[in-house]
């Protein structure tokens, strides 16, 4: 009788993960669930699940860790219990909390929000310059955090002179060698400002659009589609890091199009401060489109997250078009409240497109679109759209085209 091989499987096991939030006067439970939900969604761009969440009702986070006592407990029984890799917390944690959750939880990791943000960055970046700003940004976070990379300390005995124990001397030789290293990443990232600038001024002569929006909101999808261009495009959040600028002809007037990194909630300040150049793209283009995920259930939060920001780096005046994307996943309100949901009669995507015009969100911007990019559902809106406000500013830069038998856009105040 031949033995039968045992399968081993090769695939690599994925880390699990708890994830804690702080529901406060300011948030309210829905909300925290809600950015639980998020917050999720960005471990499992880095194929981490989640298992289990704990919540709790604060007025603030626990200065000394995050959450109270009690909870504290919960989790540590919990994790100690479960096959648990680490714990994800919503918000950004202090050095001293992390200090006192690693001394709680013991070889389990403790991340906060803008740590995964930036794991995913560093995960995504593809070109030179933006592998430079997600180092920096990494290096800027780790700086007031070092203290707790040397454990070993806690451990020494007496102190004053002849006390100094080589642990100490190790943590002030890393925070030198980060330091340069912020240093000269930061003047690498310089020049590389400088030749991005450079790049842009020599297309100063072409119309740019700059395309933005909340992260995983289809704005890649949008950029393949309108410019026919291989763009990657996923559903996972931070599918694009990297700008990405392509050439676009619209009835033989060129502009340029430009795919930037998708905004989120809570975005680390130092990505803010790092992605400088990338941003520079937005605040430098003559057009903005900004995408939304109309199907999603935050997207007006959404919304004013992107408006926000674009105040915070100073490109919000500029003309935009206003994209609600993903309206085949868009559900319309009911017609009959007493039925449910799976008995409710079919509506056509085109009743939704009409539905979408009639109602008050088409009133958000002078410029408003309804379209679905993964379907290519009235595309043809956006493009022209984006041909009327592209031709007024080509026309203001090249007035001779006139001669051609072209007429400029007037404004309609």
């Amino acid at each position: 009788m031949i033995e039968k091989k045992k399968l081993y499987s090769t695939a690599v096991e994925k880390e699990t993960a708890v994830l804690v939030a702080v529901s406060t006067q300011k948030q309210t439970a829905a909300k925290t669930q809600e950015y639980l939900d998020e917050l999720a969604f960005l471990a499992s761009t880095l194929e981490v699940k989640t298992i289990k969440t704990f919540t709790q009702n604060l007025e603030r986070a626990d200065i000394k860790t995050y959450t109270g006592k009690g909870k504290l407990e919960e989790i540590l029984i919990f994790v100690t219990a479960n096959p648990v890799d680490m714990i994800i917390y919503d918000d950004d944690l202090t050095p001293s909390q992390v200090r006192n959750l690693e001394a709680v939880f013991k070889d389990i990791k403790v991340i906060d929000r803008s740590l995964l943000i930036l794991d995913i960055f560093a995960m995504r970046a593809q070109t030179a310059q933006a592998k430079l700003q997600v180092e920096l940004a990494q290096y800027q976070y780790m700086y007031p955090r070092l203290t707790r990379l040397w454990t070993h300390l806690s451990r020494q005995s007496g102190a004053g002179v002849g006390m100094r124990g080589p642990g100490e001397t190790e943590l002030e030789t890393d925070r030198r060698i980060v330091k340069d290293r912020i240093a000269f990443l930061k003047e690498k990232l310089e020049k590389v400002d400088r030749q991005s600038t450079t790049r842009r001024k020599e297309r100063d002569r072409l119309v740019r659009v700059a395309i933005v929006g909340y992260t995983n909101v289809g704005k890649s999808t949008l950029m393949r589609g309108l410019s026919k261009a291989d763009v990657f495009a996923e559903n996972k959040l931070f599918a694009t890091v990297d700008s990405t600028v392509r050439k676009v002809n619209m009835e033989n007037i060129p502009f340029l199009l430009t795919d930037t990194v998708g905004f989120i909630r809570k975005l680390p300040t130092t990505l803010i401060e790092s992605f400088k150049s990338t941003l520079d793209e937005v605040r430098e283009a003559d057009i903005l489109m900004h995408v939304v995920d109309i199907s999603h259930v935050s997207f007006e939060e959404h919304l004013d997250v992107v408006n926000k920001t674009l105040v915070e780096i100073g490109a919000a005046d500029k003309p935009t078009i206003l994209v609600f994307n993903k309206i085949d996943l868009y559900k319309p309100a009911y017609n009959d409240e007493e039925l449910e949901e799976e008995d409710q009669p079919a509506v056509s995507p085109e009743s939704i497109l009409e539905q979408l015009k009639r109602s008050y969100i088409a009133d958000k911007g002078e410029n408003v679109v309804f379209v679905s990019a993964e379907k290519k559902e009235n595309i043809e809106e956006l493009r022209n759209a984006i041909f009327r406000l592209v031709k007024q500013k080509h026309f203001a830069i090249y007035p001779n085209w006139l001669d051609l038998g072209y007429t400029p856009v007037q404004n309609e105040d």
